[in-house]
């Protein structure tokens, strides 16, 4: 149980309510499904599975955190969760049938159109219920006054977010700040009226003008927060600090507790529970489809390398894996040299260490094949920030400011910044740092379908071909 005084993100009323639709829906597709549309009678047994049902899909859900507050959060990104929560529920559903031999209960045809049919409604009353909040607000209901203090480039912020959405549910009154003489019409830098100083906000939160109050107000402006939350605890109207992180280069940060106490985690990976799941069952299955589809054309680049020129067929370096440990990947030998020192030069246009089959193989990025192996014993994924050699990981880490943050991801095969044309030698300092841009991006943004474009423009991109040699 949550203690008293920890930051919580959830909305209890919204989440009750879909709680509720949630198993409703359950239970309403089961019952279609079996008796309106495969005419078997009720009995014992689908009430059983629909208990289950609903019990695992409430606790795998509230471990996921899938009933969480959702404001201002892309709505793709819940869906895919919900989906994840529902395969996960059927994966344990099968496995407890199957050790209790009970699955001869139930028809096969009924019991697929249910696991089919029940995630597309669960995904559908959510789009629903998303386009009738979104209107209703639009329309002036529902809405809570919120008052900004704090006339500095955060309040700017978080008054676009609240005017730009109106599914927050949220109508700006105004500004108040001490720093600023009150003066009617809005600031040339916010689009909010100045209504007053502190004392205006305490009497217009005690009058009942104001439902909630957002600080945004620096960080080290301690004494200053301090003093306007003593003065606001004679109101009724809700009090949220807004935190000036965006001073920090944040990479995917969130929030969490350490026993009670609440944290917020500045560098974080976004692969924590069912984002892990899903980013690893990507790898685990589209890694063994590619694997075999790629089974004989390997066959034939390891005999074309062989042939082609002496010395191994398999290239192994160490590389720098998730949380900067080393790894080592392979790769199919490109060149007549195997570098894996402390210091490595890196390919250059027309290099002459670089084979003829070499060429070919790095132009097309078949020597990256071998790495589909990495991919399944989970060093790598197929998608991710490229690794580097460990020479050029020490030489760079010094020069490009936050370039260790790409370990809080594993490694992969294909990435954002070579997809965009980033790849090849990096002899700039400014090259790297774009790749780098590149890279953070993608862990700041990950979800599966940016995966997916990655994988589309890997294949069948133009740029991303361009600098490989």
């Amino acid at each position: 149980m949550p203690q008293a005084g920890i930051v919580r993100d959830y909305a209890p009323g919204w989440s009750f309510v879909q709680r509720i639709l949630d198993i409703t829906t359950i239970v309403a597709v089961q019952y279609a499904a079996a008796v309106l549309i495969y005419r078997q009678l009720w009995t014992d047994s689908y009430s059983l599975a629909c208990a289950a049902t609903i019990a695992l899909f409430g606790l795998v859900a509230e471990v996921s955190s899938l009933y969480r507050a959702r404001h201002g959060e892309h709505l793709g990104r819940e869906l895919t969760q919900l989906m994840v929560v529902w395969l996960v529920v059927i994966a344990m559903l099968l496995m407890v049938a199957f050790a209790s031999k009970t699955s001869a209960r139930f028809s096969r045809v009924a019991s697929t159109l249910w696991i089919v049919a029940t995630p597309t409604i669960l995904a559908s009353t959510r789009v629903i219920l998303r386009l009738i909040l979104r209107r209703l607000r639009k329309r002036g209901y529902n809405l809570r006054r919120a008052a900004i203090v704090g006339c500095t480039p955060l309040a700017e912020r978080l008054i676009n977010v609240i005017s730009n959405d109106p599914t927050l549910g949220l109508n700006v009154v105004g500004v108040y700040d001490d720093r600023v003489q009150p003066r009617q019409g809005r600031q040339p830098d916010l689009a909010a009226e100045l209504l007053g100083n502190v004392e205006q906000l305490v009497a217009d939160a005690r009058a009942g003008k104001i439902d909630h109050v957002y600080l945004a107000i620096p960080l080290r402006a301690e004494a200053r927060v301090t003093d306007i939350l003593h003065r606001l605890a004679d109101t009724t109207a809700t009090v949220y600090f807004v935190p000036d992180f965006f001073v920090f280069d944040l990479l995917h940060a969130r929030m969490t507790t350490v026993g009670d106490v609440p944290v917020i985690s500045v560098f974080d990976s976004p692969f924590h529970g069912v984002d892990g799941w899903v980013k690893r069952a990507e790898d685990i299955a589209l890694g063994i489809v590619a694997l075999i589809v790629a089974c004989l054309p390997m066959i034939a680049v390891a005999i074309a390398v062989k042939v082609n020129s002496s010395g191994p067929v398999l290239f192994r370096q160490r590389r720098y894996g998730l949380s900067g440990r080393e790894i080592y990947i392979y790769k199919f030998r490109t060149m007549t040299v195997t570098e894996d020192g402390a210091k490595i030069r890196q390919a250059t246009k027309g290099d002459r260490r670089i084979t003829a089959v070499g060429a070919f193989l790095r132009r097309t990025s078949l020597d990256e094949l071998p790495q589909l192996f990495n991919v399944i014993d989970g060093s790598m994924s197929l998608v991710g920030p490229r690794p580097h050699a460990v020479a050029h990981n020490e030489q760079y880490r010094s020069l490009v400011h936050n370039y260790m943050l790409r370990h809080k991801v594993k490694p992969g095969i294909t990435g954002w910044a070579q997809v965009n044309g980033w790849r090849g030698e990096t002899d700039t300092t400014e090259k790297m740092q774009k790749r780098v841009e590149h890279d953070l991006y993608y862990i700041q943004n990950w979800h599966l379908g940016l995966d997916v474009k990655i994988l589309w423009m890997t294949v069948f991109g133009r740029r991303v071909r361009e600098n490989a040699f």
